[in-house]
């Protein structure tokens, strides 16, 4: 039987109906550069420079499919008024040679009640203390409707010319807190069982995959681990993406880990910058991070690949092409992800730091990336995401945190 060679990670590869310049991919980092849910200039210079700098397709971070469903006041949604300017965004990515995702899902526990003007929705009504408040159960009109309005984000995704679309099934947000033992306390069709837990998120895929009809990519974006006692774990990722491959709705898999509502630190690894956080909150908030927050935002070591070890294990268990996230830093990493046999390879911090460190990766594979994993660039999604590290002591934040005017 004849060995299948390792791919180049920088030769051109199909994800479901897309061709791709490489297997390069920028993944969502939530930008805080839309304003009053539309696009700004500042938000398609972002992507372009990742398109620019030579990455087979960047994602657009975070597109509520509902207005209750954002995370943040700014936060782009699927409305008529949105799709002009995202038009732009798109056209200007595919200028530069790269593809360009749209990531898409429903904040739920995690979504910003106040300024959505709507209360947070969770599997079961409960106080999260991380949000300071109750969360409404969801109720089976709910469900259907949050699902058919992830139908919705991928038609208009495509109509916005999105290459695809990345559906966020984790995190704790609402479908992944639908997964979560410990979130989901519900004893109706969905929750109990893991098939039941996993109802909501089949849904939405399928639903997303027939909206999509082969015109765009379809991507999972799920956890492995919730990074929490009595969360969602491997034992049960395994099944769940299973699941997903038999149903047929996924192009391909990206796994993930950790909770944006209890243990957010669990995904990024490395040093948890508990003083730069708690510069950008109100009192007493800010009070609050800085006495108790070590509770919160955890420190965990860094080491390059860090999900590999649960990753492999999901690959191992499907055929389904799938993404390696967490700790790609540079070309013996991303070789390392072909081998164990990866499709492609998903980069946020390292390109942040150096948006063109895939062009000088082709130039030169030894090329060694800048990044150090302090993760102060983590605070900074509420005035323009940037790695702080660059051009310092410029006005860089205050042109990227103000956005320079509407487009579209």
């Amino acid at each position: 039987m004849t060995a299948t060679a390792t791919p180049d990670v920088l030769a051109p590869a199909r994800l479901g109906p897309v061709e791709l310049r490489n297997r390069v991919i920028k993944a969502a980092t939530y930008e805080g550069l839309s304003h009053r849910s539309l696009v700004t200039k500042d938000l398609v210079d972002f992507h372009v420079a990742y398109a620019r700098g030579g990455v087979g397709m960047t994602t657009v971070a975070y597109c509520a499919v509902t207005k209750e469903g954002r995370t943040d006041r700014h936060q782009i949604h699927w409305t008529d008024d949105a799709m002009p300017g995202l038009r732009v965004l798109t056209d200007a990515v595919h200028a530069e040679g790269a593809a360009v995702a749209a990531q898409i899902g429903h904040g739920g526990p995690v979504a910003d009640a106040r300024a959505n003007g709507a209360p947070v929705l969770s599997p079961s009504g409960r106080f999260h203390a991380p949000i300071l408040g109750w969360a409404r159960r969801a109720s089976a009109a709910d469900i259907r409707r949050i699902t058919e309005a992830h139908a919705e984000a991928a038609r208009r995704a495509v109509e916005a010319g999105f290459d695809a679309v990345e559906v966020h099934l984790g995190h704790n947000y609402l479908a992944s807190s639908f997964l979560s033992p410990r979130i989901n306390r519900r004893t109706d069709a969905y929750g109990g069982s893991l098939a039941n837990r996993a109802r909501f998120a089949r849904e939405i895929m399928r639903a997303v995959h027939d909206a999509a009809g082969g015109r765009i990519a379809v991507i999972a974006k799920m956890n492995m681990d919730d990074g929490v006692p009595g969360g969602f774990w491997l034992d049960e990722a395994i099944p769940v993406a299973q699941w997903l491959e038999q149903d047929g709705t996924v192009d391909a898999l990206e796994m993930t880990a950790g909770s944006s509502l209890l243990n957010p630190m669990y995904l990024f690894k490395g040093d948890a910058p508990l003083r730069e956080f708690a510069a950008i909150m109100p009192q007493p908030i800010r009070l609050g991070v800085k006495t108790v927050g070590r509770h919160f935002l955890r420190d965990y070591p860094y080491r390059d690949a860090y999900l590999l070890e649960h990753a492999r294990q999901i690959r191992a268990a499907v055929r389904l092409p799938m993404i390696l996230l967490g700790g790609i830093t540079g070309r013996p990493v991303m070789d390392l992800a072909m081998r164990e046999g990866f499709a492609y390879v998903a980069m946020a911090r390292a390109l942040l730091r150096e948006p063109d460190l895939v062009n000088r990766l082709r130039d030169d594979a030894t090329t060694p990336s800048l990044c150090i994993h302090c993760n102060k660039c983590m605070p900074t999604n509420f005035t323009g995401t940037r790695c702080v590290l660059v051009d310092p002591g410029t006005t860089r934040r205050d042109t990227w945190g103000k956005p320079a005017g509407y487009v579209g």
